[in-house]
């Protein structure tokens, strides 16, 4: 640790840190000649300039670099050196700088040095530290005690050392050894030990200064209770003590670990205009402030400020950017800050590998996820409940069916943890999807066994798979059990319940007309209207159809028309088709999929089922027909059409695939753009001639 003159602060010594060799006291009665030698520094615990003086002056220590930003580490005061000093050189190779190395302060502290190390190793009473301090072998002066201390670990004996020099040496300045000793404490975090030897302290009539204050502060953040850090630090000015802003920075993370994020942000504001030294921990704590309030922006702003100030990030740091970057779902962001981790020297470990998984889970980057899960396991790394379920359930939402199984099969083998209901759920969601009913029945059971009842959420998954598989007995039965155990269908059940109707053959889809009666009464209505070839008064379809729209929630809306279009297509009810898109379009649940402009009028299909994109594709021919046959309305030089360029989660075909067979069938001339995938395009001209083919052949329904 490092020390400074009587007159100095803390901060003047980070700012300012003296020399390697600052002048090194050994005896006041010492006579007062300088040496100037030249040996190898490497033989000298202080590896300084070969300056060895034996004036009376201080015991000063610079600070490492390594150390300047650890603002814990405030230094401690020591009586100040006398202004005169003199030099004369002595020849390195003579017999006497060996002896004078000898008799230099270097010799006397290592002899301090390995005192403290035998009073840490002593039994902590004050009978063997007397036989340890007296066995040192000479008079120890009040310079000597605070090397001693300072260099201490063992809080045990540390007090009793402390009372030992006290009564033997009778101090000027009693406060000096105090505060050595409560670095002692620091070192071992023992915040309970430092608060009773303040006590000590004031019932001695000694009063505590700044460095007192800041190694309480420091020791309570090292001790993991800032509250406490706080409470020292507001006892400050009680005390006459005015902090300074070495300690101001540390309190920004104290402030911040405490709760107080209004202090801690005003705080660092000042830091920012008054230029003060802050510490990669400090900026750490900023980061998760910003990230759990959640300015995503913040956390980022902060590791550019770093960076400008020259404060090099640490692991932690990284961690915790990566844990933001996945709370805000940026995963290409956590893959920047990924890279900067790896080319700046740092090792990822548990947390780094847990924060991208969450990232790159969250966001559905599935081939980053299983690279990052990949490298976890090749590097022993254990995976926790919560990590695994986050890569089922990203499997689950993306359609990585081998995957999951990979990744369930290794949480199973895995001693560390057990799978949960979250665990089955989106395994089972997984066979769901793809339509594997004995994967997801075989799933369900081990769900059972494993002691956990299926939820709402599990059995929808499970009407979901036999309604792919068309066994819709078995959706009955399903539905029958979700009513046995208790449980009220929600609006997404219900609406699984209208996609399971879109995948029945009509002849079965009577079987299903009771269990959506029972599930929720208001669907019935233009159900039994579709498939029972009701026709009811006019008005009536397009009355209940708002109704139900109004009933559900705003996230299940267009799932739930999506599904109603799906069946009046698969029934060849384009009316109704078009009357539910068309409601769709007041209520806002379909918006942009028409647009124009000056070079391209385009159809925009990318959010639709495939019945609802056939029925918007309907509507806008016919919107075409009648502003280009029956208007005059001039179109642009291009018309196009976009479907997307993905494919569906669980299946080979994606939208475009579809449309390009059916817009064949149509004998339309859209093509699909080589430079533009999912956009299938067509000038005016042809779209215009085309047009007037479907006129004068009866108009051929899209």
């Amino acid at each position: 640790m490092s020390f400074h003159h009587l007159c100095s602060s803390p901060s003047s010594l980070l700012h300012d840190p003296l020399p390697l060799c600052n002048l090194l006291s050994v005896y006041p009665k010492s006579t007062p000649r300088s040496f100037l030698c030249s040996y190898n520094p490497n033989s000298s615990p202080f590896h300084s300039r070969n300056l060895l003086q034996v004036t009376h002056v201080s015991v000063q220590e610079a600070i490492p670099q390594s150390e300047k930003s650890k603002l814990d580490d405030a230094d401690l005061p020591l009586p100040d050196p006398p202004a005169s000093k003199s030099y004369v050189w002595v020849n390195p190779k003579s017999p006497r700088a060996s002896q004078l190395r000898r008799k230099s302060y270097d010799s006397r502290y290592s002899s301090l040095i390995k005192l403290a190390e035998s009073l840490d190793s002593c039994k902590p009473n004050e009978a063997d530290v007397c036989d340890v301090i007296t066995g040192f072998g000479g008079k120890l002066f009040e310079q000597d005690a605070v090397v001693t201390l300072n260099n201490m670990t063992n809080p045990e004996t540390a007090p009793i050392v402390l009372n030992n020099l006290l009564e033997t040496m009778k101090p000027s300045r009693e406060v000096i050894l105090y505060n050595v000793t409560l670095k002692v404490f620091r070192k071992s975090k023992n915040l309970e030990k430092s608060e009773k030897l303040f006590d000590e302290m004031l019932e001695r009539g000694v009063k505590p200064d700044n460095a007192t204050f800041t190694t309480i502060i420091s020791c309570a953040r090292q001790s993991g209770v800032p509250k406490r850090a706080v409470e020292w630090f507001e006892k400050m000015s009680s005390f006459g003590c005015e902090p300074d802003n070495v300690t101001l920075a540390a309190m920004i993370d104290a402030y911040g670990r405490a709760g107080n994020v209004e202090m801690a942000l005003s705080l660092y504001d000042r830091a920012r205009t008054e230029k003060w030294r802050i510490d990669a921990v400090t900026f750490s704590t900023l980061i998760r402030i910003y990230g759990v309030s959640g300015n995503y922006d913040g956390c980022l702003n902060i590791y550019e400020e770093m960076k400008a100030l020259g404060v090099k990030p640490n692991l932690v740091i990284y961690n915790r950017l990566l844990d933001s970057m996945g709370r805000a779902k940026r995963p290409w962001q956590a893959k920047i800050i990924h890279k900067d981790l790896i080319s700046n020297g740092f090792t990822p470990n548990w947390s780094t590998y847990a924060a991208l998984i969450r990232a790159y889970g969250r966001a559905r980057y599935g081939d980053d996820a299983l690279v990052i899960y990949r490298e976890m396991k090749e590097k022993g790394l254990s995976l926790t409940v919560i990590l695994y379920n986050t890569l089922l359930s990203m499997c689950a939402d993306i359609g990585y069916v081998d995957e999951a199984f990979e990744i369930f099969q290794d949480m199973k083998n895995c001693e560390t943890c057990d799978p949960d209901s979250w665990t089955f759920s989106s395994l089972i969601t997984v066979y769901s999807c793809s339509g594997r009913v004995s994967e997801a029945e075989a799933a369900l059971l081990q769900m059972r066994e494993a002691g956990f009842e299926p939820t709402l959420f599990v059995l929808t998954s499970v009407i979901q798979c036999y309604g792919k598989a068309k066994q819709v007995d078995d959706v009955v039965r399903t539905f029958d059990q979700v009513l046995e155990l208790g449980i009220t269908p929600d609006d997404r059940f219900c609406g699984c319940l209208l996609n399971v109707m879109t995948q029945t053959p009509s002849e079965e889809i009577g079987k299903l007309i009771g269990c959506v009666e029972k599930a929720k009464p208001q669907n019935i209505g233009q159900v039994k209207m579709l498939v029972e070839e009701q026709n009811g008064e006019e008005g009536v379809f397009k009355k209940e159809t708002s109704e139900l729209i109004d009933s559900i929630g705003s996230d299940v809306k267009k799932a739930y028309l999506n599904c109603l279009i799906d069946l009046c297509v698969n029934l060849n009810k384009l009316e109704r088709a078009c009357e539910i898109l068309q409601l769709g379009l007041e209520y806002d649940i379909y918006t942009g999929l028409q647009s124009k402009s000056a070079t391209q009028w385009s159809l925009h299909l990318k959010s639709l089922s495939l019945g609802a994109a056939l029925t918007a594709l309907h509507v806008w021919i016919n919107d075409l027909s009648e502003a280009a046959l029956e208007s005059g309305e001039e179109f642009p030089p291009l018309l196009g059409i976009n479907t997307g360029h993905g494919k569906h989660k669980y299946s080979d075909k994606g939208l475009a695939a579809v449309f390009e067979s059916h817009l064949k069938e149509l004998n339309a001339p859209f093509h699909e753009a080589p430079d533009k995938v999912g956009w299938f395009l067509t000038t005016s001209v042809a779209a215009k001639a085309w047009l007037e083919s479907r006129r004068s052949s009866g108009g051929v329904s899209a």
